[in-house]
C-alpha cells in the first residue's frame, strides 16, 4: 500500500485509510511503537510493555558496546 506524507500544521504526517486502521485494530488518538529494521521501519501499537523492554535493551547495548562488538565477530 503507497501512502503519502502530507502537511498537519508545522509537522508533516501520513493519513491512514479508514480500511487500514480497522485491519489494525487502530483509533484516532491511538499510539504507534516506531522499530527501525534492516529493510526500513516497522509499525506496531504502542506497547508499554515492550517501550520498557526496548529501553533497558538499549542501555545494556549502549554500556556494553565493546563486548557485544567482540561477540558479533
Amino acid at each position: 500500500m503507497k501512502l503519502k506524507l502530507t502537511t498537519i500544521g508545522n509537522s508533516a504526517g501520513v493519513i491512514f485509510p479508514k480500511e487500514l486502521l480497522a485491519r489494525l485494530r487502530l483509533q484516532k488518538g491511538d499510539e504507534l511503537y516506531v522499530i527501525e529494521t534492516a529493510d526500513g521501519i516497522r509499525l506496531s501499537p504502542y506497547d508499554p510493555q515492550l517501550a520498557a523492554q526496548m529501553q533497558v535493551a538499549e542501555r545494556v547495548m549502549r554500556r556494553r558496546k565493546t563486548l557485544l562488538h567482540k561477540l558479533a565477530q
